[in-house]
């Protein structure tokens, strides 16, 4: 008994030649030429009449031999998708992570639409912002936020100052250099917030969303693994279109 595997394996080597099957058998019936035929003799009107060789034209292509060799084509198509979509409803198998079943008894086509929701969610969780490294953080309960420690600063305004580069004289006026000094009028006072989260935190969502990635993949390959039952669809469907 065939594997549900093993029939996923040929769907795609039976698809292919059955459209070229049929695509050959459009051609085919398209080109009249093909399926026509002619006969023909000639008698001249008296015996002294030139004597023409008798024509004549087969049939290439038979509409009905088009038509059995497309139905013989589209029976192993249609058998292979019957016999995949019944198995597909039956397959099932158990998500287990570390020992621990996350879901059980899942469909194969479950099983995919999980695998690319958990790619999505992959590539999701490891683009998450994290904290600055640069900062010591600590977990606000009050606002549920992260916090930084108080960190005091100084602020300041700059004053004009006078030097004196030269004394007054009689003669001279004072020589008289303005300057600016930072003077201390305040403090800064600061914390910082974050709603990001820890780099540890991160790693670890990415964590087990791989783990769940590889037990998703195992499930679906043991699922695929079941024995399946051949359907035989095609041979109904064109016994009725065809007789």
């Amino acid at each position: 008994m065939a594997k549900l595997n093993q029939i996923i394996a040929v769907e795609k080597g039976v698809k292919s030649k059955s459209l070229q099957d049929i695509t050959a058998a459009h051609h085919k019936v398209q080109k009249p030429a093909l399926l026509a035929g002619i006969s023909r003799t000639y008698q001249p009107k008296d015996e002294e009449g030139e004597q023409l060789p008798p024509e004549s034209t087969r049939v290439q292509v038979q509409a009905e031999d088009v038509l059995r060799e497309m139905s013989a084509s589209l029976t192993r198509l249609f058998d292979v998708t019957a016999t995949k979509d019944w198995a597909n409803c039956t397959a099932r198998a158990d998500v287990t992570v570390d020992g621990r079943t996350i879901v059980t008894d899942v469909p194969v086509s479950y099983l995919l639409f999980l695998e690319k929701q958990l790619t999505d969610l992959h590539t999701f969780v490891r683009k998450l912002p994290t904290l600055d490294a640069a900062e010591s953080w600590s977990h606000d309960p009050s606002t549920d936020w992260w916090k930084t420690d108080q960190v005091r600063t100084i602020r300041t305004k700059k004053v004009p100052r006078n030097h004196v580069k030269a004394e007054a004289t009689d003669k001279h006026p004072a020589q008289v250099e303005v300057y600016y000094e930072d003077v201390p009028i305040g403090y800064w006072t600061t914390v910082k917030f974050s709603g990001a989260l820890p780099a540890r935190r991160v790693n670890e969502l990415v964590e087990r969303v791989e783990k769940l990635q590889q037990a998703v993949k195992f499930a679906r390959e043991e699922a695929n693994g079941a024995e399946v039952t051949d359907q035989r669809v095609g041979e109904a469907v064109f016994g009725y279109l065809l007789g």
